[in-house]
């Protein structure tokens, strides 16, 4: 082991470990600090709450497939308004970071882990940033909720069949995965994993089948509770039907995309994810030595580690379409057992310095390469500047949709998200015809459209229709503006002979 990694290892025992998960998060994602463009989902997640404290219900005035969870998350900070509800979001999601890292190393602990807890911990914050997992992804913030879930259910020496505390935790637990399925529905899976592990675990402590049955139907009641009453909720005001398209139906609608872009996602994600993959595979190979033995709890808690990067490994898997932020959730349990390794082997600890420095630095070379592609803060503050507050409504036909937020112009359609109308595989997967909702959007003459160029996956008649509309309305092009590696075109109605009178 050289000096400065014995140095790395043993600063848990000098330095607050909070502390350096803080500082190390700080330093990871503060380049991209203030940035309202860090990531399009995340300008919509915004903008959705801005909207809906303004009357447009989620699914109803503005539309999306997401959980209301994560637009009641990002309802705080949009009450600041633009640009300081992003910090404010960015804040949060900076906490959750840190304290989903503090639940790695205290699970790492209790696993027998301990001298590579706090890498384990630091590699999780460190790999986000090479799968846009820089800002205010949705995992950022239901990462913490399941972690949450599993170190309170954690095996010990003490646990007893009719414990009524270690019942309880269990139904916290459960609890913790509903909530966290309204943030992204992609948590069942490991949510269901844990909810049978739960089981067994009842089944070796010597409950019996009525007593496990008598367990699982709470369980799964708080499971979906959260669901349900956010279901219940809008049907209460009339629109349970348009909440369950949005959330359920339209998700079986929506095509795939073509199979070589499938395949280039996947193969991203496998570069992404292969390394710590890589590492927890040799933590799984360690020898019980290696590990330094421990409590037969320990051993329970490493066995509940792997399997949990199982489910969240099959999660990602089914789900396809494979986005690089679809990798987040795997990164928990991945980079849990990854610490094992590294700071409980010898050969581990020699690479544990230069395994967290390399990360690093990807993960910053990952992020300054989104900004040179996405564009910065700044970037979108002049484009907004040339837009202008007013009466006039916005369209971004294709673009950014945090022009919204920061110019406050009213929007002409409650499909704002603008590959909702444009993208091939969103055909018949919104409850519209996309090219009729182009006409009806022109038909209201917004006052300002702005368009990007043509990007793959864009449906050409779509386009074709709406450039035919701003020639038949009359619009020029006020000029073009950089944001990123794209010059985005704003285009202006022009007074009409009936409006001039």
């Amino acid at each position: 082991m050289t000096a400065a990694t014995g140095a790395l290892l043993r600063a848990p025992a000098s330095w607050p470990r909070w502390a350096i998960l803080l500082v190390t998060a700080l330093a990871a994602r503060a380049a991209t600090f203030g940035d309202p463009i860090v990531h399009v989902d995340e300008e919509f997640y915004f903008l959705t709450a801005q909207r809906w404290l303004e009357g447009a219900i989620p699914y109803v005035g503005i539309w999306d497939r997401k959980p209301i969870g994560l637009f009641l998350i990002y309802l705080p900070p949009a009450m600041l308004g633009a640009p300081l509800g992003v910090w404010a979001y960015q804040a949060m999601a900076l906490a959750c970071v840190v304290f989903t890292a503090l639940l790695i190393a205290r699970i790492a602990d209790r696993a027998g882990w301990r001298a590579g807890s706090t890498i384990g911990a630091a590699l999780y914050i460190l790999f986000l940033n090479m799968a846009d997992g820089q800002g205010g992804q949705s995992p950022i913030f239901y990462n913490l909720m399941v972690a949450g879930a599993f170190a309170l259910v954690l095996p010990g020496e003490a646990d007893r069949l009719h414990d009524w505390r270690r019942v309880a935790r269990a139904m916290v637990a459960m609890l913790l995965f509903g909530l966290a399925m309204q943030v992204k529905y992609s948590a069942v899976f490991e949510g269901m994993f844990l909810g049978l592990w739960l089981l067994w675990r009842e089944h070796r402590l010597g409950g019996s089948p009525v007593r496990l049955a008598a367990l699982a139907v709470p369980m799964v009641v708080l499971a979906v509770g959260p669901t349900g009453i956010a279901w219940w909720a809008y049907a209460a005001i009339g629109h349970g039907e348009a909440f369950w398209y949005a959330n359920f139906g339209s998700i079986f609608e929506r095509r795939s995309d073509p199979w070589f872009r499938l395949l280039g996602n996947f193969l991203k994600c496998a570069a992404v994810l292969g390394p710590l993959l890589y590492l927890a595979g040799r933590s799984w190979r360690m020898s019980v030595d290696e590990m330094k033995g421990g409590e037969e709890s320990e051993a329970q808690v490493r066995t509940l580690a792997f399997g949990w990067l199982g489910a969240a490994l099959f999660g990602f898997l089914v789900f396809g379409s494979w986005f690089s932020h679809y990798t987040l959730p795997v990164m928990v349990p991945a980079a849990l057992c990854a610490g094992a390794w590294l700071g409980g082997s010898a050969r581990g600890q020699r690479w544990a310095l230069p395994v967290l420095l390399g990360s690093l630095i990807v993960g910053q070379a990952f992020v300054i390469s989104s900004i040179m592609i996405r564009g910065t803060g700044s970037q979108i503050a002049a484009f907004s500047r040339a837009i202008g507050s007013g009466p006039g409504c916005l369209y971004v036909y294709s673009g950014n949709s945090a022009l919204y937020s920061y110019t406050g112009r009213c929007h002409v359609t409650r499909w704002i998200f603008p590959s909702h109308l444009t993208r091939d595989r969103e055909q018949g997967a919104i409850g519209i015809d996309q090219p009729g909702e182009v006409d009806r959007i022109f038909a209201q003459r917004p006052q300002f459209v702005v368009m990007r160029p043509l990007y793959i996956g864009e449906l050409p008649e779509v386009r074709a229709r709406a450039i035919a509309h701003l020639k038949a309305g009359g619009y020029r092009l006020k000029g073009q503006w950089p944001v990123g590696n794209l010059m985005l075109d704003l285009y202006e109605a022009q007074a009409t002979a009936a409006s001039t009178r």
